[in-house]
């Protein structure tokens, strides 16, 4: 529902290097990258990790929004509007 700029006119880059860090989404015009957490990110040491991988990407200038792959799953238009909600430019 990302591919060919289908959100808003929007490109978003697919597995796409911000520094060291491959995110799962990412807009190079919003600085928006979009992760997508399976059941390995749900323990602890997982989150410890991100939380930090999360602080550096901010530092950098970069908004993180996280999604669970289930709520994708279930409900990806619901998911789609909450991407769309965090589609201002800086």
């Amino acid at each position: 529902m990302l591919r060919g700029r289908a959100l808003d006119g929007f490109k978003f880059r697919r597995q796409h290097q911000v520094d060291w860090f491959l995110v799962d989404f990412y807009c190079l015009e919003l600085k928006l990258a979009i992760e997508l957490d399976g059941e390995p990110h749900f323990e602890e040491e997982a989150r410890k990790d991100d939380a930090i991988r999360t602080a550096i990407l901010k530092r950098l200038g970069v908004r993180v929004i996280r999604f669970e792959n289930c709520e994708v799953m279930a409900n990806p238009r619901l998911i789609l509007e909450r991407i769309r909600s965090s589609l201002k430019p800086r």
